[in-house]
């Protein structure tokens, strides 16, 4: 296949993550996107590169794109500080541990959308939130999940931290 997209929810209140990932070789849909994704920010919405530590990138290489835009310091600190470490962390355990195939070191590329709540307040939570919903992404994107059987199931109630419809008999 020339392009995975996986999903991942972690958490609750101020400091869960949401991670959409949309992964695969470069020479696929996957590298133009990214390129594109990386050299399109907009107000608001500053993309960039994951990275381990300054000066040392995740692989397969990464960009981030965070879905809510900037609205303050402490919002700023919590996306680029522990919900970019926390998805640095998390695709680059997927290579490591062989969740990604060994060709996804330099051949592939990541694109990652990550929700960091404004309000979030506590930045090992948004951290290990972000690094565990990454994580999750890939293997649910690496996997094809879910599966048709849990989404028919699921489309029987369907709701999200942020609405629950009206129960109708």
């Amino acid at each position: 296949m020339n392009m995975f997209i996986g999903e991942a929810f972690v958490g609750s209140g101020p400091n869960a993550a949401h991670i959409n990932a949309v992964l695969g070789p470069k020479n696929g849909p996957v590298g133009p996107a990214w390129a594109g994704a990386l050299t399109s920010p907009s107000a608001g919405h500053l993309p960039y590169m994951v990275v381990l530590q300054p000066g040392m990138p995740v692989k397969p290489a990464t960009v981030f794109i965070n879905k809510a835009a900037l609205s303050s310091t402490n919002h700023e600190n919590m996306t680029w500080g522990p919900a970019q470490a926390g998805v640095a962390k998390g695709i680059q355990e997927c290579l490591l541990e062989g969740i990604l195939p060994q060709e996804a070191e330099n051949e592939w590329c990541v694109i990652v959308a990550a929700w960091v709540n404004p309000s979030a307040d506590n930045a090992d939570e948004v951290f290990e939130n972000n690094y565990k919903a990454a994580k999750d992404a890939v293997v649910n994107a690496l996997g094809m999940l879910p599966l048709l059987s849990d989404v028919s199931e699921a489309s029987k109630n369907v709701h999200n931290p942020y609405y629950t419809p009206e129960r109708r008999p």
